[in-house]
């Protein structure tokens, strides 16, 4: 798993359980908090479980499938220690527009995963959409992936911690006499 610790990416363990099956999760939320420790569940589980056990979701997150609709919720998964977002495909890049919803319109804090189809070349890019963590598809070698966020040296575009687009921050270094 890669993480960006002080926006720097690194290879740490991976500390979370991802449970797919909604049948798995839910016999989760019955055994209790042990049995939801470090898990993530389905968006759909994990809000039904939130009202009913509060108490108990404390180190347990959600993930969300592309398709789903991030607005009608997003505000109940603040509280959430981490929401990884799907990517069933490379081509598909719903998740990216997620990620910059969740960050910037909904302010969520906690870790933001993007799990699935995750790739070496797209990884700039997810960080730039507001990920800092990042399970990189189980055939690929993590440590050629991590290469990934050193391969652009110029990026045109702002991103979600800072909208300032290249040709602004030219011209406020080249105004400032750096």
């Amino acid at each position: 798993m890669i993480r960006l610790d002080d926006g720097r990416p690194t290879i740490v363990e991976n500390r979370w359980t991802l449970v797919r099956d909604a049948a798995q999760a839910t016999e989760r939320i019955a055994q209790g908090r042990p049995a939801l420790e470090r898990a993530i569940l389905p968006v759909d589980i994990y809000l039904g479980a939130l009202d009913a056990h509060a108490d108990l979701m404390l180190e347990t997150g959600a993930w969300i499938p592309p398709e789903a609709d991030v607005e009608s919720w997003a505000t109940r998964l603040a509280g959430a220690p981490v929401i990884a977002v799907d990517f069933p495909s490379f081509r598909d890049g719903r998740g990216l527009s997620i990620g910059v919803m969740v960050r910037t319109r909904y302010g969520f804090k906690g870790e933001l995963l993007a799990i699935g189809d995750v790739l070496r070349d797209q990884l700039e890019y997810m960080r730039r959409c507001g990920f800092d963590a990042f399970w990189v598809r189980a055939d690929k070698r993590v440590e050629d992936a991590i290469k990934g966020f050193s391969e652009l040296s110029v990026r045109y575009q702002g991103i979600v911690g800072d909208p300032t687009p290249s040709f602004r921050r030219r011209g406020d270094t080249i105004a400032s006499g750096d």
